[in-house]
């Protein structure tokens, strides 16, 4: 026990620095508060399904109710209850066992409904494709309005697929600046 006491002592803190504050995030933000209030006239309602993911895209969702982009400050939560969504986020191909529950999951939704497909293989079945165990896309089982690819999507992905399904355009300097970091 010593051993390790002394190990950790000697080692200090390994943390990572607080990430600078971003403009293009905030501008997102920006853009999903507006949209929601806009389009829904209050705070946006998510219900969000695992078809049959591996749990990379979820990973990223729960980022979303981080502090660092913290949705709920924008009014935005995921609800229990497709009864009480505006919007459905599905993640993952759909499973032959989720078929089903995705079907009744989205007619129990009220109109105006609205269907973010996340990750590759919610938009495209990604490596499972279509088989005996899989429907494949999101898709073949439900109308989708959005597809959010990525394997998993970031968090500013997501926060653009939802501005997006909200029939909003984003703001001008929001992603353009970081489209050109990555090439």
């Amino acid at each position: 026990m010593y051993r390790i006491l002394k190990k950790i002592a000697a080692t200090g803190l390994l943390t990572e620095p607080p990430p600078e504050p971003d403009e293009r995030l905030w501008l997102a933000r920006q853009a999903l508060s507006e949209a929601a209030w806009e389009v829904v006239g209050r705070s946006l309602a998510i219900r969000h399904v695992d078809a049959g993911s591996c749990n990379g895209c979820e990973l990223e969702i729960h980022a979303l109710n981080s502090p660092y982009y913290l949705l709920e400050g924008l009014g935005i939560r995921f609800v229990a209850s497709p009864r009480h969504a505006d919007l459905l986020l599905v993640t993952g191909p759909v499973s032959k066992h989720m078929e089903q529950a995705l079907q009744r999951t989205y007619e129990a939704m009220s109109e105006p409904k609205r269907v973010v497909a996340v990750g590759d293989c919610g938009c495209t079945g990604g490596l499972f494709g279509e088989s005996y165990a899989s429907c494949g896309r999101v898709a073949n089982v439900i109308p989708v309005d959005v597809a959010v690819p990525g394997c998993p999507p970031t968090p500013v992905a997501l926060l653009q697929g939802l501005v997006t399904a909200l029939g909003r355009p984003m703001p001008q300097g929001a992603f353009q600046a970081r489209r050109e970091e990555q090439t």
